[in-house]
C-alpha cells in the first residue's frame, strides 16, 4: 500500500498543473482507499493543497488502511466527509480511490453520486489502480463508473482496462509494478499486443525469392450481392505479401477479373477448393448461408491445411453439430475471428454474456473449437486452445464500418501463408490493422469515414516500415 501510494502520488504530482489549485482525494471504504490516504500524505508532504473526502467507516477498514489513515491524520491531514464546500470544479486534480479490482457489484446511491460529479466537474481525474465502477476482469461498467483522464495501475495491468468499456474509461494508463517483478511472481496466463509485433513476424525477404516463396492463398466466399467482401479479402492478402491468391466465388455469374486488381486469380469456389499446395485457405468472406455454402465448409474443414474462418462460415458451424466436430477433429491450424454477436451464435450465450467476460468467453470457444479465436472489438482477444489469451492495444471506431473483417481475414491469410506461427500470425495481424486505422486516424484528423480499401493501404505500409526499419510507433 505504502508502494502504491508512493507511486501514484508521484504520478498526480507530475499531472498537476497549477499547483494552486487544491488536489481532492476521494478515499473509498476499503484498500483503494487506503492507498488515497497514502497518496495523500505524499501529496501534503509535497507541498500540495489536499482535500481528502473518506466514504468509509474506520471500524471496516483492513488493518493496513487504518495505518494509512492514521498516518495521514499523523501528517495533520483532516479528513472530510463529504465533497468540499466549494466543490470539485475549483481543483486541478481528483484522485479516485473509492473501489478498486475488488468491485462486484453495480455503483449506486451515494458512490454512483460522487462518480457522477467527478465525471461532471471537467477537473482531470487519476483512478488508482482501476476507474471506480470498471470491473477489472472484464471491462464491464457496474452502472456507473468514472471517466478519468489518467490511470495508475499497480503492479500489473488489468483485461478490464484494455477491452470492453475500459478504454474509454481508464485515459492514459501508467503501470506500476512496485519493485515486486510480476512475471517472477506469477506466471502470466495473458499478454497485452504491442507494435514489436509488427517487426518480428516475417523475417527480411532474400534477393534469391520467387512468388512461390510467398505462399497461395485461397479465398473462399462472395455469394451473390457479396463479392465485394471476398475481394477485400483478397487484396489484403495480395498487398501484404501473398505471391498468389485465388478468389473462389460462389455465384455463377462471377467476375472473370478484378479491374481494380488484376493480379488476383479468380475462379469458383469449388476450384479454389480442389487446388493443391495452397499455404492457406480463408473461408467466409461474403459466403452466405446457402445450401452451397454448407458443402464448402465441409470441403474447406477437411482440407489439412491452416484455415482462417470468418462471417457466415462461423455461423454456419455455429448452428451445426457436425461442422462442430469436424473442426474440432482437424490437425491443422484453425483461427476463427467471431464478432461478440457470432461468438454468441457459436457458443449459445447471449451476447451480453460474451460482452461481460470477453477474455472467458473467447477461451471458452478457442477450446471448445480446438482453435485460435479472434474475437473482435474494442480491446479485441487472441485466445489459444492451451488456455492463454492476448488482449490488442490498437485501433479505433474507424474499423467500425464494412469490410473491415474481411480485410483481417486476408491479413491472417498472408502472414500464415507465408510461414508465420498461428498466435503471432494472428496477434500481428489484429495489431497491424489496428495500426493501420490509428495512422489514417492520425492523417485524417479522426475517425470518421475511413474505408476498409484504405487500411489495406496504411497496412501494407507500416509493414514494410516494420521489418525494413525496426524502428516503428
Amino acid at each position: 500500500m505504502e508502494r502504491a501510494g508512493l507511486a501514484a502520488a508521484e504520478v498526480a504530482h507530475d499531472l498537476l498543473i497549477d499547483a494552486r489549485k487544491p488536489v481532492v482525494v476521494l478515499a473509498g471504504p476499503g484498500n483503494n482507499g487506503g492507498d488515497a490516504f497514502v497518496v495523500a500524505r505524499h501529496l501534503k508532504q509535497r507541498w500540495h493543497r489536499v482535500q481528502l473526502v473518506f466514504t468509509g467507516e474506520r471500524a471496516k477498514l483492513a488493518a493496513d488502511a487504518v495505518a494509512a489513515m492514521d498516518a495521514w491524520k499523523a501528517a495533520d491531514g483532516d479528513t472530510l466527509v463529504e465533497l468540499p464546500e466549494d466543490g470539485l470544479q475549483r481543483s486541478g486534480l481528483i484522485v479516485d480511490g473509492l473501489f478498486g479490482i475488488g468491485l462486484e457489484r453495480p455503483l449506486s446511491g451515494r458512490y454512483a453520486e460522487l462518480v457522477a460529479a467527478m465525471n461532471a466537474s471537467r477537473v482531470p481525474v487519476l483512478a488508482l489502480d482501476i476507474p471506480s465502477g470498471l470491473s477489472a476482469d472484464s471491462g464491464r461498467v457496474l452502472g456507473c463508473a468514472v471517466r478519468a483522464l489518467h490511470t495508475v495501475t499497480f503492479i500489473a495491468l488489468k483485461p478490464g482496462l484494455l477491452t470492453l468499456d475500459g478504454p474509454d474509461h481508464c485515459g492514459r494508463l501508467h503501470v506500476r509494478d512496485l519493485g515486486l517483478r510480476p512475471p517472477e511472481l506469477l506466471p502470466a496466463r495473458g499478454w497485452t499486443i504491442g507494435s514489436k509485433v509488427v517487426s518480428t513476424v516475417l523475417p527480411r525477404r532474400a534477393l534469391n525469392s520467387h512468388k512461390g516463396t510467398f505462399g497461395s492463398i485461397g479465398i473462399v466466399g462472395g455469394a451473390s450481392g457479396m463479392t465485394g467482401a471476398a475481394l477485400l479479402a483478397g487484396r489484403a492478402a495480395l498487398k501484404l505479401g501473398s505471391g498468389r491468391v485465388y478468389i473462389g466465388f460462389l455465384t455463377p455469374d462471377a467476375l472473370a477479373l478484378d479491374p481494380s486488381q488484376p493480379e488476383l486469380m479468380l475462379r469458383h469456389a469449388e476450384d479454389v477448393l480442389t487446388m493443391e499446395a495452397l499455404a492457406c485457405l480463408v473461408l467466409g468472406p461474403g459466403l452466405s448461408q446457402s445450401n452451397e455454402a454448407i458443402r464448402c465448409v465441409e470441403r474447406a474443414l477437411a482440407i489439412e491445411i491452416p484455415l482462417v474462418i470468418d462471417a457466415d462460415a462461423l455461423n454456419l458451424i455455429g448452428a451445426d453439430s457436425r461442422l462442430q466436430e469436424s473442426c474440432r477433429a482437424r490437425s491443422a491450424a484453425t483461427v476463427m475471428t467471431p464478432h461478440p454477436v457470432e461468438a454468441a451464435r457459436m457458443s449459445g450465450r447471449s451476447v451480453a454474456d460474451i460482452q461481460n467476460d470477453r477474455v472467458g468467453a473467447a477461451s471458452w470457444l478457442a477450446q471448445r473449437y480446438r482453435a485460435t479465436i479472434v474475437l473482435k472489438g474494442v480491446g479485441t482477444i487472441v485466445a489459444t486452445a492451451d488456455g492463454h489469451y492476448h488482449v490488442n492495444t490498437s485501433g479505433n471506431p474507424a474499423l467500425a464500418s464494412a469490410g473491415m473483417g474481411d480485410v483481417l481475414s486476408g491479413l491472417l491469410g498472408a502472414l500464415i501463408g507465408q510461414g508465420a506461427s498461428t498466435t503471432l500470425a494472428t496477434c500481428a495481424a489484429v495489431h497491424l490493422h489496428g495500426l493501420a486505422a490509428d495512422r489514417l486516424r492520425a492523417q485524417l484528423g479522426g475517425p470518421v469515414g475511413i474505408t476498409a480499401s484504405e487500411v489495406i493501404e496504411a497496412a501494407r505500409a507500416i509493414l514494410n516500415t516494420g521489418i525494413y526499419a525496426p524502428s516503428i510507433v
